[in-house]
């Protein structure tokens, strides 16, 4: 028996039933969607996080307060101030300029519609420290900071969250916890989304936070710039030592501080996120198995069903060799079908979270590659049984079966 006259018959007894074989190949097309899709979801997030942290500039070190010590007991949290990010900015060499910032979610209105939104106290240099471009308008200056003047900078996505437009909202005020602001620019959105979305922010000076708003003089971190042809570790070394003498601590004390360097987030996060793409592609890749399991299943029965059938082959000199490549092409087949079809699957399931959900997708012809090739070894493998018990029928107690 030649090569293709084996796939026309293992491909007519495919059609012969097509509802079984349509059943069969359901658990294929479930578990490929799946895999595509959770790793489609997986590879989103890692990019996603990724373009945040590129925007937000890798030459930029956060410093947050860790645990301090009050009168010998140590305290949840150490205080930082504004002056501590002025006293970097000024008393190193490495770091050329500091950005304080104080955040706080609070209920923002505007046109009789309001939201909480999370708000940050800074100071002019946040924009160009962070990489944010200013679309429409203009970001605050250092003298409506030090007048404590109620002026605000919105990010890209705030006037969608009022249902507005960047250009209705520029030279409007806003509410912030019933204070009135003055909208003086609108930054251009940095998109993607991650653990906040970055664009859903309100910029206020610092000092005005500080008095009006959020009623403290303490931040919660402040970001600093590194200057060209500085390591970050020798900028950490800096910041560390003005932070020290700023704060007291005695030799053998223990930091109140800690110092985040951008690039090493980076690449936590990714790794992160890498291992939760394995963790989800691994929990869809059951359900491949669970298919395969279904076309040994099937297959086993359609032997049964067939046995007569291949007595006559085995008596007109089939080898068993043709009988066992012939089970073996039906398990493929329907593997390989199932395995495209749930391609399509996948790729549909990704572009509706993306669209209805917001989530960040991408489908990588790497684990497209993947799904067919592990769905074809499915086939083989729960194949292999059925076309063996198959091959080895004696074809004299085959023509016997009834």
């Amino acid at each position: 028996m030649l090569v293709f006259e084996i796939i026309r018959v293992a491909l007519q007894a495919i059609g012969a039933n097509k509802m079984r074989s349509l059943l069969t190949m359901l658990g294929i097309v479930i578990g490929v969607g799946a895999v595509i899709t959770m790793v489609a979801l997986g590879t989103g997030a890692q990019q996603s996080v990724e373009s945040q942290l590129q925007a937000l500039g890798t030459d930029v070190l956060t410093v947050r307060p860790g645990q301090g010590w009050h009168r010998g007991v140590r305290s949840s949290n150490a205080r930082m101030y504004v002056t501590d990010a002025y006293a970097v900015e000024s008393g190193t060499e490495a770091i050329t300029m500091a950005a304080p910032e104080m955040v706080s979610n609070a209920q923002v209105e505007f046109n009789r519609s309001n939201a909480n939104m999370r708000v940050t106290g800074t100071t002019a240099k946040f924009a160009e420290l962070n990489n944010y471009e200013v679309e429409y308008g203009r970001f605050f200056t250092p003298e409506e900071d030090a007048g404590r003047r109620r002026v605000a900078v919105i990010g890209g996505e705030v006037p969608e969250t009022f249902q507005s437009t960047p250009l209705d909202m520029l030279g409007e005020t806003i509410s912030i916890r019933n204070v009135t602001f003055e909208v003086v620019g609108v930054l251009e959105a940095k998109g993607g989304s991650g653990w906040f979305n970055q664009d859903e922010r309100i910029f206020i000076p610092v000092q005005t936070a500080q008095f009006r708003i959020m009623g403290t003089d303490r931040i919660g971190s402040f970001n600093v710039k590194i200057a060209d042809g500085v390591s970050p570790t020798a900028a950490m070394a800096q910041i560390e030592q003005v932070l020290r003498r700023e704060h007291k601590l005695r030799v053998g004390d223990e930091n109140d501080f800690y110092v985040q360097d951008r690039a090493e987030l980076m690449g936590t996060m990714q790794e992160a996120t890498q291992t939760f793409t394995f963790l989800l592609a691994g929990i869809a890749a059951v359900s491949l198995l669970v298919g395969g399991i279904g076309i040994m299943n099937i297959m086993l029965v359609s032997v049964t069903e067939r046995t007569r059938e291949i007595g006559i082959r085995m008596a007109m000199g089939a080898t068993r060799r043709q009988v066992l490549t012939q089970f073996l092409l039906e398990a493929l087949v329907l593997c390989l079908v199932g395995g495209f079809v749930g391609i399509a699957v996948g790729f549909g399931a990704s572009k509706t979270l993306a669209d209805l959900a917001n989530w960040s997708t991408s489908v990588s012809p790497q684990s497209v590659g993947l799904a067919v090739a592990f769905s074809a070894l499915v086939g083989l493998f729960f194949g292999a049984w059925p076309a063996r018990r198959a091959a080895s029928l004696d074809p004299i107690e085959a023509l016997r079966y009834e």
